[in-house]
């Protein structure tokens, strides 16, 4: 290449022409080192730099034969029962892309890609290799029901399948219907339903409530005889009562006189009239179908051994009961984070009072967490419930073996907290710079330049980065052999052939009066 330069003298005529030679120059971030003999092994490698190179020294491209033995050796070292394959390298496609799966686990884990980059088969993946071990032990908190194929056993399904409770469940459940009764909610995730915190009679609302509930407990514990527990327990215990008592002391309390101390005769009372828009929500409630795997749960589940019962099956890991996935997609959307919450805090909470040899480890994989897990700012009371359960799971889970795999099309919408806490990141093809700039904050600064690559990733393609993987890698992930209901539809080929079914049509419309799915 050559530049001319121009005279400075306006008599000059002649021009000076300069070569210029071409530079390529590239900025390279040590990340880690490899030894061909490291004292009695052979091709090692480990994150960090034993030493660094000179100014000047020679680079070179490893490709090849080198780069295949490169990247076997990458997940080569972890034990047998330690190695989860997740897919192949983008830079070698005949080497194993293999993961430690007790670190991917134990330490938190994101699952983050736009619709349409593959996530609902990466989870599915997740899912298919765990179940191939003797005692796995997750739950998939299922927004969309998508994952009801994985426990079809006609088409080689691995999972056991919850589905909370819908309008038309609460006549006749069959044993795959869950429920998630009242008294299983602590005051607050109760209250944080019912009460109208501008309402000027909210504290007392809130008092009354509670000390209703604490002796209805106490009733139950005295009739169990459970004499030892009645000296302990709290409101919040999850412990069984009628809700029709309940409302019937409110009323009483609403509607109370009271004696004047002076003149004999009645007064109004000290709860008169406060409590009449409480009742009226809770009545609304009671009322509502949508909320009857709440407020309408079968006469046996308010039985005293129910819970143990319940739970058992949850956590399971008994072979083939290990994978369980409970579908939420008929939960009304503004009780969803509560009811989610209270799922994932009593798990936890059966957790922490186990004793620690008897733990078996539990995972909890968040479907859609961006629509119960919002960022703490813009969240309201109800999610805000379900926050502070699943943020203390991320915080102080792994010490009594509960761990969180998030997924999400919206990490800028995920709590920060719960995101900070994640030590493993399989992030898909997001497109959104706000999504984008999530991941970089949460890589350390030598790696945030990986971040760069994420809107240009393939369907099915990942970076895989964190402390179950040895070095940051581009992976394209196997395809699930079961896959999920969330596959993208063909808009243009299906226009193409087929009308749109109108008996579906009407059928749809009456499920839709009716709230309930056919079968």
């Amino acid at each position: 290449m050559k530049e001319a330069i121009l005279p400075t003298d306006p008599n000059q005529t002649d021009v000076v022409l300069v070569d210029l030679s071409p530079t390529d120059a590239i900025i390279a971030v040590l990340i880690g080192t490899f030894r061909a003999v490291d004292g009695s092994r052979r091709n090692v490698f480990k994150r960090g730099a034993d030493s660094f190179p000179q100014i000047d020294r020679d680079c070179y491209v490893i490709n090849g034969p080198n780069l295949q033995r490169f990247m076997g050796i990458l997940g080569g070292e972890l034990p047998e029962e330690e190695k989860l394959k997740l897919g192949v390298f983008v830079a070698d496609r005949s080497a194993d892309a293999i993961a430690s799966g007790d670190k991917l686990f134990q330490r938190h884990a994101a699952i983050l890609g736009s619709t349409g980059s593959g996530k609902s088969f990466a989870v599915a993946l997740l899912l298919e290799r765990a179940a191939k071990l003797k005692h796995p032990n997750i739950i998939v908190f299922d927004m969309h029901g998508e994952y009801a194929p994985l426990d079809r056993a006609s088409r080689g399904g691995f999972a056991v399948r919850f589905r909370v409770a819908g309008p038309g469940d609460l006549d006749k459940p069959d044993s795959s219907v869950l429920f998630l009764p009242y008294w299983l909610l602590n005051r607050d995730e109760m209250l944080s339903m019912i009460v109208d915190r501008s309402d000027q009679n909210a504290p007392n609302q809130a008092a009354r409530f509670t000390h209703h509930v604490r002796e209805l407990k106490n009733e139950t514990l005295q009739a169990e005889t459970k004499n030892e527990i009645a000296k302990t327990f709290t409101v919040d215990s999850p412990i069984p009562y009628e809700l029709s008592d309940l409302v019937s002391r409110l009323k009483q309390d609403n509607t109370a006189k009271a004696i004047s101390s002076s003149t004999g005769k009645e007064v109004k009372g000290d709860w008169e009239d406060k409590l009449t828009r409480f009742l009226s929500r809770l009545e609304t409630k009671i009322s509502d179908r949508r909320y009857g795997f709440m407020f309408a749960p079968p006469k046996s589940l308010i039985a005293y051994g129910w819970l143990a019962s319940q739970v058992n099956e949850l956590l399971s890991s008994q072979t083939g009961q290990g994978i369980k996935i409970v579908d939420f997609s008929e939960v009304p959307s503004d009780v969803l984070p509560v009811v989610a919450g209270t799922l994932a805090r009593l798990i936890y909470d059966v957790q922490f009072w186990m004793q620690p040899e008897k733990r078996t480890p539990i995972s909890l994989l968040c479907d859609e967490a961006h629509l119960y897990l919002p960022v703490r700012e813009d969240a309201d009371a109800v999610q805000k419930q379900a926050l502070g359960a699943f943020e203390r799971i991320a915080k102080e889970g792994r010490k009594y073996g509960v761990s969180i795999v998030v997924v999400s099309q919206r990490p800028s919408d995920v709590s920060r907290t719960i995101l900070s806490q994640c030590n493993n990141f399989l992030s898909l093809r997001l497109t959104n710079e706000n999504d984008q700039s999530v991941i970089k904050r949460l890589m350390p600064d030598s790696l945030s330049g990986l971040t760069s690559v994420l809107p240009l990733l393939d369907t099915g393609e990942a970076l895989m980065l964190g402390d179950a993987v040895l070095l940051p890698s581009r992976i394209k992930l196997d395809r699930p052999q079961l896959e999920p209901d969330s596959a993208t539809r063909d808009f243009w080929r299906e226009w193409g052939v087929a009308s749109s079914d109108q008996d579906a049509i009407t059928r749809a419309v009456e499920c839709l009066r009716g709230q309930t799915r056919l079968a």
